[in-house]
């Protein structure tokens, strides 16, 4: 087994669309309730894992995506409210080409649209959703309806338009970007739900995972209860991944 360990603790991963090889791994100091972050680019090596670059924050990071259309780009969410955009070419230690600055408390979601490739997704604990193109200097649309914090907004994997977000208000919301209220509100679980993913095979359906320790799969077309309810962790779920292979298999951590 590769292994690669890192001096914060770390929150999110993900493979680079363009470079098999090639992770992005983001990390914070004590746990991320207190202390720096640390964006760091990663190389799967014949033997271990090493790191390519790293990028120091201020605040603890929570979240990351690769861009879709540059290879180099990579954005990460930070407790601080502000979405930072590095260029991997760049030396390591250096400054993000963009800082995005409108959220007021910690953004801890942030997915880059799969569809159109030209814009991201970012969900904050200001319960606020915002949607951003890289080249704008300000967000291109604000979504307001979730009582609580937002850890999780999500883009479909193949319509440009949908996207999911969970809250701690117990909700899972579907809406169309082109909207200004969602389309869709289904009371998912009866505590915090802290993660949610699409399947990649099925647009119809979306995966939530909660303090309740289940997981909740669902037909958005019937939302009155869940398709299936997955038990077995013993701690809230913490990450959701629906498979790019199967699409009968996920990923959970807890």
């Amino acid at each position: 087994m590769k292994r690669f360990h890192s001096h914060f603790n770390g929150y999110s991963v993900e493979f680079s669309p363009f470079e098999e090889q090639r992770l992005a791994c983001v990390t914070s100091q004590h746990f991320g309730i207190i202390g720096n972050g640390r964006q760091y680019i990663l190389d799967v090596l014949d033997r271990d894992i090493g790191a390519f670059k790293t990028f120091d924050t201020r605040d603890g990071l929570y979240d990351c995506t690769w861009s879709e259309e540059n290879e180099c780009h990579v954005a990460s969410s930070s407790g601080d409210g502000s979405i930072k955009i590095w260029d991997t070419q760049a030396p390591s230690g250096g400054r993000p080409i963009k800082s995005f600055e409108e959220h007021t408390k910690e953004v801890y979601s942030v997915d880059w649209n799969l569809v159109t490739k030209d814009t991201f997704i970012t969900g904050s604990w200001d319960q606020s959703i915002k949607i951003w193109n890289p080249r704008m200097d300000r967000s291109l649309k604000t979504f307001r309806e979730h009582r609580y914090c937002i850890y999780s907004a999500i883009w479909s994997p193949r319509n440009a338009h949908l996207f999911a977000s969970v809250s701690g208000d117990r909700t899972l919301k579907i809406w169309d970007s082109r909207d200004n209220r969602s389309l869709n509100t289904i009371k998912a679980h009866d505590h915090e739900i802290l993660t949610c993913d699409w399947n990649k095979y099925n647009d119809k359906e979306v995966v939530t995972g909660s303090v309740d320790k289940t997981i909740r799969i669902w037909d958005i077309r019937y939302p009155d209860r869940p398709t299936t309810i997955l038990r077995g962790h013993t701690y809230a779920v913490r990450r959701i991944k629906c498979s790019p292979h199967s699409e009968s298999m996920l990923a959970s951590c807890s």
